[in-house]
């Protein structure tokens, strides 16, 4: 599989939708229902509101929503990669790391509000990115800013991700006072609106924010989860090799792109010790700068029999998971 998603063939989106679905067959058989968490926000809720009827009647629905969005975030994140040349040259390996990390914890497979923002935290990085050599930064930042603000509408602690538009600010541009007021006005404007909204219509009173606390996140873990995240840090060391090995080699902009998702990686690593609730499923924000780690470690190793073990390692150990915990 690792020789086909190597090649950029236009066919292999096809072939990499079959991929996923084999992966997360066990999800289909015996779809969870998502409960309400209390860092979720009124959007998330919203969409579990609406979809309680329909999903209590098929509940196979959510699976199939939670597919969606991790086929359509694989390959937009793959397809940004492949536009800004992170790699010597165009493939699919990022897109089917994603589906397969992914599919490595049970956790990661139900909808939930860290998910959904995950495909707008795609778009950030993509434009953040394009800093370095924006025509129009101020515009950038302020949509980026407004993003991650109405990405907290979703799951609040989202908000943490503030912290990489500053990252980005600093990696990217020069120091200049004036963007970094903007990007701030554009997290601030979603909540401008929300709470006029409120104002309006008198419901002001009764409204409150979901919960924030700075704690230690205590997951009951079960050996099968820790032996997955042994194995991801395990290929994602190997990616990063991979990656600082070639990093001179590259264009500014594309060193600067791998600089900003190593700093996403960081902000999405300790956004889970801003919960108000000990949830995994809050830690599938690093699967996407994990799958770009990972997709190195795939595509560059000269010995084809590294990628091909470790791919089929991780295919076993989802097999072995799905079907035999």
């Amino acid at each position: 599989m690792v020789g086909i998603f190597k090649a950029n063939n236009p066919f292999n989106t096809f072939i990499l939708f079959v991929y996923g679905l084999l992966l997360k067959l066990a999800w289909f058989l015996h779809p969870t229902i998502p409960e309400v968490q209390k860092t979720d926000g009124f959007l998330f809720r919203g969409i579990l509101s609406k979809l309680k009827i329909a999903g209590g009647d098929l509940p196979v629905l959510y699976p199939i929503i939670t597919y969606l969005l991790l086929f359509t975030q694989a390959m937009t994140f793959n397809k940004l990669i492949n536009d800004q040349r992170l790699m010597q040259r165009p493939n699919y390996l990022p897109a089917m790391s994603y589906l397969l990390i992914t599919s490595m914890f049970h956790e990661w497979n139900i909808l939930s509000a860290p998910l959904v923002i995950n495909t707008l935290l795609i778009w950030v990085w993509a434009r953040m990115s394009g800093l370095y050599n924006s025509p129009n930064p101020k515009t950038t930042l302020f949509n980026i800013g407004m993003v991650v603000g109405i990405s907290t509408f979703f799951y609040f602690p989202s908000l943490a991700f503030a912290v990489l538009i500053i990252f980005s600010l600093i990696v990217t541009r020069p120091f200049k006072l004036p963007e970094w007021i903007i990007a701030l006005l554009g997290i601030i404007t979603p909540y401008y609106f929300l709470f006029a909204y409120l104002f309006l219509f008198d419901k002001l009173k009764g409204y409150k924010l979901p919960g924030f606390a700075v704690l230690y996140p205590r997951f009951s873990l079960n050996n099968w989860t820790i032996a997955a995240s042994l194995l991801v840090l395990i290929v994602f060391l190997s990616g990063a090799y991979f990656v600082q090995a070639n990093f001179r080699r590259q264009l500014v902009q594309a060193r600067k792109s791998w600089s900003l998702i190593l700093l996403y990686l960081i902000v999405a690593v300790f956004v889970p010790f801003v919960n108000a609730t000990n949830k995994f499923e809050y830690w599938i924000l690093t699967a996407v700068p994990l799958s770009a780690y990972i997709g190195c470690a795939f595509f560059y190793p000269t010995k084809k029999w590294y990628p091909f073990v470790l791919h089929w390692l991780m295919v076993g150990f989802v097999i072995a998971m799905s079907y035999v915990v």
